[in-house]
């Protein structure tokens, strides 16, 4: 087995142009060095679609979508990274050249591609069933047709019917040559304990489950019998490929829809999605009577911020899913939430209604999720006041899920006006959700990952800093092939928000001028070149024994290191021969316009010689970009999502100034200040990890006075001595900084 080569990579991300590539898709226009352009990925009237050629990235300023051509290719055409550098290859007529993998890359690869061709022949087979026989036109078409589904919804979902025998599938398979390993590991087959297969779904109507890039990962198959011994639904079980918490039914379908439209219908069953897709409210997705999870909500946080959840009329099952609404606050997400008319389900409403008069429902019915959930809650009280307090704690934890304070206030006010209850008071009851909320996702955090949130660094003196008990590690996010984790440190972090922007800060130095050399005052490498950027930055961290905090920015620090060393000097060998070419064309071109327009030998001597200089000028400058934008360029089209989201977001700027601002004033650029900048970045982070350090001691010191069975005094003074010297060493840092005195975390 095959995969692309990094050389075939290589050329595909040098070749592609970010304008031609946008101007596919979106009418350019220039602006200054730029372009600009309304935005595909949101509906705008006024154009925030900006697209550098000279770094090779575009970006809308309004809802943050762009990145390189490879991340744009991906976004609007929701394809995989490597579908992605396929669709540029073939847009510039590059030859795909492919390496053999692995063995070990070789047996995961086989294992995967296996499943999904099983997967795959199953969909077909059980789709053949449904049109080709007796069975499944009289039984599974004719319940379709019941239901009031029509042949376009058919095949938009490739729906099917599996035939009420042992070993249908089975059978069909072998004579295709799928190994019986793959049906059964992907849970079509099941082994029983002598040894025999048979097929796990009999007699069903089947409703595939696609990935968000269409693959085939599973299988829902739902009985047509009445006989209530045999389980209404049976589905795939969880395997390789497949895990129900990563995946939506219909999101495939209705990503583009969800995109055009900004928002997102969740409802709960197959049924209900195929009939509103039927009905043309195509932006609707479905849990499939699971649990909303976190990886789900990401899948829809991908494509928009707002969600709106349809609800039947059943009370109590509108009580049982309340809990999934307060993961969706939690993510940030803008919830609505619809309750249709008595006696309907989404299903029978699409059925009943237009796409129009499905749509104004929506824009005139759906309601705020707290205002909804006080009216659900506060409907069985009546005017009790131990029932109004317990609906009035629930709306509590749910507003404590908000990441935004100020939308938290906003909530706080109406339940105030609601209850008839100052918001002093609720604000108080809600710090208090917030800090248990937090403490519950610090042991989750414990429990899930074992590696401290905080590195070491060299203590001042004789200090060594020392991890508090009730420290936490990170978490690792659920990371799959669409669902990119998260750019900032876990929430569960205590010292997050302290760290984060520094940690940002310097990364974002690094990123965009890595390679770039600093002055001869930072002294030499070991190979006797300028000290670069990258080099200082390690040097420095490794003297103080210190790492990024957040596994994304510690990820990205140390492939640039390998890139530094591997890599770097070939790329930079073969840029000085394309630099010397441009360099010696340009010469050549001037020379001839001189040589036609001067009148003398001193003209000419005069011509050449400033022709030289601007010549060299552009030389070095030529080199110095490419130094500037060597990690950028590499960490923009990173196959990894989380690592090419976070280089993304770190080096695009939204202003840049005019070239004749330029022209008119001199202006010292960043460039010209990495002397100044890197420094101060280094130290800012080592000052605000050492107030952590600090923080650290004061927490430890204080759950040792708090012990009712008594304390070590002794340990207690160490302890107030090891935070002193924290303290110091934090005031001689912040006066390098120059601009702050030491401030204790709070």
């Amino acid at each position: 087995m095959k995969t692309i080569d990094r050389e075939t990579v290589q050329k595909i991300l040098d070749t592609a142009d970010i304008v031609e590539v946008v101007s596919d898709f979106v009418h350019l226009r220039r602006r200054g060095a730029n372009y600009i352009g309304l935005c595909p990925f949101h509906n705008e009237r006024t154009p925030s679609f900006s697209v550098s050629r000279a770094k090779g990235i575009c970006k809308c300023f309004s809802c943050g979508k762009g990145g390189s051509p490879v991340n744009f290719v991906m976004e609007h055409e929701q394809l995989s990274y490597w579908e992605a550098l396929r669709y540029l290859a073939k847009k510039y007529h590059i030859e795909i050249q492919e390496h053999e993998v692995s063995d070990e890359e070789r047996r995961q690869m086989d294992e995967r591609q296996g499943m999904m061709e099983a997967n795959d022949f199953a969909m077909n087979h059980f789709e053949r069933n449904l049109a080709d026989t007796p069975d499944g036109r009289d039984i599974g078409l004719s319940y379709f047709r019941e239901r009031g589904i029509n042949e376009w919804a058919v095949k938009r979902f490739h729906l099917g019917y599996s035939l009420d025998r042992r070993d249908d599938l089975l059978n069909a398979a072998k004579q295709q040559g799928i190994n019986e390993k793959y049906l059964v590991a992907t849970g079509l087959c099941v082994k029983t304990d002598r040894g025999s297969l048979y097929d796990r779904f009999k007699a069903r109507v089947m409703y595939p489950v696609f990935t968000i890039a269409g693959k085939v990962v599973a299988f829902g198959g739902r009985t047509l019998r009445t006989d209530k011994e045999v389980a209404k639904y049976v589905n795939s079980p969880e395997s390789l490929i497949y895990s129900k918490s990563r995946e939506l039914y219909g999101l495939y379908q209705a990503k583009q829809a969800i995109v055009k439209k900004d928002k997102c219908i969740l409802v709960e069953g197959y049924m209900d999605v195929i009939s509103m897709h039927q009905q043309g409210v195509e932006n609707v997705v479905a849990s499939s009577g699971t649990s909303l999870t976190s990886g789900q909500i990401r899948l829809i946080h991908r494509f928009t911020d707002n969600v709106t959840v349809i609800y039947d009329s059943d009370p109590a099952g509108i009580k049982a899913s309340l809990r999934g609404i307060d993961l969706l606050l939690a993510e940030g997400m803008n919830i609505k939430v619809l309750r249709l008319p008595e006696g309907d389900d989404p299903d029978s409403f699409a059925q009943s209604h237009t796409a129009e008069e499905v749509e104004a429902y929506l824009d005139s019915n759906e309601v705020d999720f707290i205002k909804f959930k006080m009216d659900i809650l506060l409907k069985d009280c009546d005017n009790d006041p131990i029932k109004r307090s317990k609906v009035l704690g629930s709306i509590l934890k749910s507003i404590a899920n908000i990441p935004v304070e100020l939308t938290r206030s906003f909530y706080i006010k109406e339940c105030s006006l609601r209850f008839g209850i100052a918001e002093a008071v609720l604000m108080r009851q809600l710090q208090v959700d917030i800090t248990k909320l937090r403490e519950n996702n610090e042991v989750i955090a414990r429990k899930q990952a074992a590696v401290e949130s905080i590195g070491n660094i060299t203590a001042p003196a004789d200090v060594a800093p020392q991890q508090s008990d009730d420290s936490v590690p990170e978490v690792d996010s659920e990371l799959n092939d669409a669902t990119p984790a998260p750019a900032v440190p876990d929430a569960a972090n205590p010292h997050a928000s302290v760290l984060a922007p520094q940690e940002k800060a310097l990364l974002r130095l690094m990123l965009k001028y890595g390679m770039v050399d600093l002055e001869d005052g930072f002294g030499l490498t070991d190979t006797g070149e300028r000290l670069k950027v990258i080099d200082y930055i390690r040097e420095d961290l490794e003297v103080d024994n210190m790492s990024f905090t957040n596994r994304v920015y510690q990820q990205i620090y140390e492939e640039a290191i390998q890139l530094r060393h591997s890599s770097w000097s070939s790329d930079y060998a073969d840029h000085i021969a394309i630099a010397e070419q441009h360099k010696e064309e340009a010469l050549a071109t001037g020379r001839a316009q001189i040589q036609q327009t001067a009148s003398t030998m001193e003209e000419i001597n005069i011509g050449e010689k400033k022709l030289a200089d601007r010549c060299e000028t552009s030389y070095q400058e030529e080199l110095r970009n490419f130094a500037a934008g060597y990690f950028e360029k590499h960490f923009v089209s990173h196959p990894d999502d989380a690592i090419r989201s976070v280089a993304t977001s770190l080096v695009i700027e939204k202003h840049q100034l005019s070239k004749i601002y330029f022209k008119n004033t001199k202006v010292e650029s960043e460039i010209d200040r990495l002397n100044d900048l890197v420094p101060r970045a280094l130290i800012a982070l080592k000052y605000d990890m050492a107030r952590c350090y600090s923080d650290d001691l004061r927490r430890r010191i204080h759950a040792l006075q708090s012990n009712p069975d008594g304390y070590d005094l002794q340990e207690i003074l160490a302890l107030m001595t090891q935070q002193q010297k924290w303290q110091q060493f934090c005031a001689n840092l912040a006066s390098k900084i120059g601009e702050r005195v030491y401030e204790p975390l709070r």
